[in-house]
């Protein structure tokens, strides 16, 4: 999946990034950091798009067993037929096409099961992929948008206090 490696890639460029010293703060391209983001918001509509086509691969095969189980069905009615004809053998035909309906019964119901367990697995890894990725991407930008705040709001106060020495100093020239 593209949206995985592109994580991946913007975990590892956080990772290897450049430490300023003594801030505990990492320097990283935003730049590049914007434009890995936005690649992984242009893939995720297709991510949705395959689990669009896994639900609807599932009734297609859904679908198919149950034809083909009423094509089982409509051959073994045949089948039937010509045995009643051969008068002899009706008891036999008879065995014949329950273990025949049968059968297509209890392939029809795996094919179905499988289908649905295998439909349901994809989705609900997809689900749980697309929602770690998520809290993983929004974790990130809370860390990353408290930093800023802080460090903005240290920059503010250093210049306030700037401003009221400055105050002070004027104040105390004018008397």
């Amino acid at each position: 999946m593209e949206v995985i490696k592109l994580l991946q890639y913007l975990q590892e460029l956080i990772e290897t990034s450049q430490n300023v010293p003594i801030m505990g703060k990492a320097m990283v391209d935003k730049k590049e950091l914007l434009e890995v983001v936005e690649e992984i918001i242009n893939y995720l509509p297709d991510e949705f798009k395959k689990a669009q086509w896994i639900s609807q691969e599932k009734e297609r095969i859904l679908q198919e067993a149950k034809d083909e189980s009423e094509a089982y069905k409509s051959e073994t009615y045949d089948m039937l037929r010509r045995e009643i004809e051969n008068h002899d053998i009706i008891k036999e035909a008879t065995v014949k096409a329950e273990e025949i309906i049968s059968s297509a019964r209890r392939e029809a119901k795996n094919m179905r099961l499988n289908a649905k367990d295998y439909a349901d697995e994809i989705l609900c890894d997809l689900d749980k992929e697309l929602s770690e990725k998520g809290d993983q991407m929004l974790l990130a930008i809370k860390e990353q948008s408290e930093n800023y705040l802080k460090h903005l709001d240290n920059e503010i106060f250093s210049l306030s206090a700037t401003v009221r020495a400055n105050i002070k100093e004027l104040r105390d020239t004018v008397k």
